[in-house]
């Protein structure tokens, strides 16, 4: 039996309804990739739980104290465990469901609009997978907050949900930040979004930056959330670029294709 497509108006737009029912069919698509995801995930917790923690303990070293994860509650481990296997699911299967949110997205373009979804896959994950290795490179910075005050020949015990979960949301964030302007110029190259409304909202990006970086990257350090926040505003900016510059090609070949049906 033919699989059931998403039914859209003459002008490419999918009634509310239509609407609706593709996100929740996304939604379970995506969720369930990722739960397969933490399968993996699930396996390899003991490898990955020392490798999260590994910051923590070098800039304990470099100090001179001793720092170490604490599970305070009876169930705060098997909680935890749970809190990393879906963290690696949803990075192993970041190509799954960037896909299901591209085909969300883009439900009512024509065949050839939708191999775009190629092409937005071939630089969506390995930006985001980008964004998670350069919020690894910058951890053991973040990670210096929670344990600077700690005086000399003292022993810092920290929460695992508070440490873990501050590490896991950081490499998330980072990899999510990366992949917004991805999805900006996906969406300019389509023709759903013209570069000048990208640009003309550029002071709310610059603030949204700042706002999520203070979410994501819950330590009073200023210089941790800027971190986070000048590559965002940057990549946004330069996505606007890219999409001015689109726009201004796309401009171009009209005019010409236009000046040709009139010269003939």
């Amino acid at each position: 039996m033919a699989r059931r497509r998403p039914s859209v108006d003459p002008d490419g737009r999918m009634p509310l309804r239509e609407h609706l029912i593709e996100l929740r069919k996304r939604v379970v698509l995506a969720v369930l990739g990722m739960l397969v995801g933490a399968v993996l995930g699930w396996i390899v917790y003991d490898e990955v739980f020392h490798a999260l923690q590994d910051p923590l303990l070098d800039a304990a070293a470099e100090r001179g104290v001793v720092a170490s994860v604490n599970f305070a509650g009876l169930a705060s481990a098997m909680d935890m465990k749970f809190k990393v296997a879906l963290f690696i699911g949803a990075i192993v299967s970041s190509p799954w469901w960037l896909y299901q949110l591209w085909a969300f997205v883009t439900p009512g373009l024509t065949s050839k609009e939708r191999r775009s979804a190629l092409g937005f896959l071939a630089i969506a994950v390995p930006m985001f997978l980008a964004g998670a290795a350069f919020a690894w490179y910058t951890l053991p910075r973040a990670v210096v907050v929670l344990t600077e005050f700690v005086p000399e020949d003292a022993t810092n015990l920290i929460d695992a949900q508070t440490y873990l979960s501050f590490v896991m949301r950081f490499v998330l964030a980072f990899g999510i930040a990366f992949l917004v302007p991805v999805l900006m110029v996906a969406l300019n190259l389509v023709g759903l979004v013209e570069g000048r409304s990208w640009l003309k909202g550029w002071r709310w990006a610059i603030l949204l930056s700042c706002v999520f970086s203070a979410i994501m990257t819950p330590t009073p350090d200023i210089l941790t959330m800027l971190v986070l926040a000048t590559p965002t505003a940057a990549l946004y900016m330069a996505a606007v670029g890219i999409s001015l510059l689109h726009d201004r090609r796309t401009a171009r070949r009209l005019s010409a294709s236009a000046d040709g049906t009139l010269a003939r």
